[in-house]
This record gives C-alpha cells, sequence and structure tokens, in this order.
C-alpha cells in the first residue's frame, strides 16, 4: 500500500513539476505551505487509522519535556538573543521596491555593543571578555551558530574594549 502511494505522490509531482517551475514565487510559497500542512494532517490521519497515535503523542512529549528541561537556558541567555535577533533580521531585510538586500552599515555605538554582549554600561575589561566567551562559545560557526551573529558578536567586544 505504501509503495502505490508513494509511486502516485512521485507521479503526481513529475506532472506538476512544469506548472510549479512557471508559477510565480508568492504562488509557489502558498503552495508549498500548503503542501506541508496537508502532509502533516495526512501523516496524522494515517498515524491515527494505523493505531501508531500513541507513538507520535510520545514523540511530542519528549520534544515539549526537552523544551521544559531547557527553559531555564532559553530564559538566562533571551535578552542576548533577542538583541542578537533583531540585528540580525535588520540586516536581512529586504527593500520592498528593488528586492536587494540594503548594505549593513559597519559601525556600532557602544551602546549597541553592550546590548548584544548583554552588559550594563560601565562593565570592566573582564566582564567584556567573559561575555563575548560565552556568547562565542554558543553561537560559533563551527557548533553550529551562524557566521553573522559571530561577527557581530567579535564586533561588539572590539568596539567595546577599543581593539
Amino acid at each position: 500500500m505504501i509503495r502505490v502511494v508513494t509511486l502516485l505522490v512521485v507521479i503526481l509531482a513529475i506532472l506538476m513539476l512544469p506548472w510549479f517551475i512557471k508559477a510565480p514565487v508568492e504562488l509557489r510559497r502558498r503552495r508549498v505551505k500548503q503542501l506541508a500542512w496537508a502532509a502533516v494532517a495526512l501523516i496524522f490521519i494515517i498515524a491515527m487509522l494505523s493505531g501508531k497515535l500513541s507513538a507520535l503523542l510520545a514523540l511530542f512529549g519528549v520534544f515539549f519535556a526537552s523544551l521544559v528541561r531547557s527553559m531555564p537556558v532559553i530564559i538566562r541567555y533571551a535578552p542576548q538573543l533577542h538583541s542578537i535577533w533583531l540585528r540580525f533580521k535588520q540586516g536581512n531585510a529586504r527593500d520592498p521596491k528593488s528586492g536587494s538586500v540594503p548594505s549593513r552599515h559597519t559601525t556600532m555605538s557602544k551602546a549597541e555593543a553592550l546590548g548584544i554582549l548583554g552588559l550594563s554600561a560601565g562593565a570592566t575589561e573582564e566582564e567584556i571578555i567573559q561575555a563575548h566567551r560565552k556568547l562565542i562559545s554558543r553561537f560559533h560557526p563551527d557548533k553550529g551558530g551562524s557566521d553573522y551573529l559571530a561577527a557581530q558578536i567579535n564586533q561588539a567586544k572590539k568596539i567595546l574594549l577599543g581593539r
């Protein structure tokens, strides 16, 4: 049965491919979202009919328990994550008229640098270095972090230390 369903999905995808390529980008995005939700609903219905819904709910329970256990860490780093995320979103904002990414300003104020590192005004050199180490260990690209976020953290340290 699963082979027949898979074959039908592949045939349908091949038949729809030319239309999908010619469609405008917004329509494609909308269709992909609709297909994703339909796939989730279909998996839920199949799991319910086959008696495997308990395994799906157990997986959800494990995910929820992991989220609850990691909540203290998330809350502790929330201000730093929020300020970095806002800078990331501003850096990736597209100009609606031209569709291009605006050039990022390379200068960062001391207040922005303090916000990124999660420090208050008058922080000592040791506090700046410790905050930098803590954040860069979490957001370094070698550990799955973003190049942009790591660059922002490094730039904040340089501005605050004057190097």
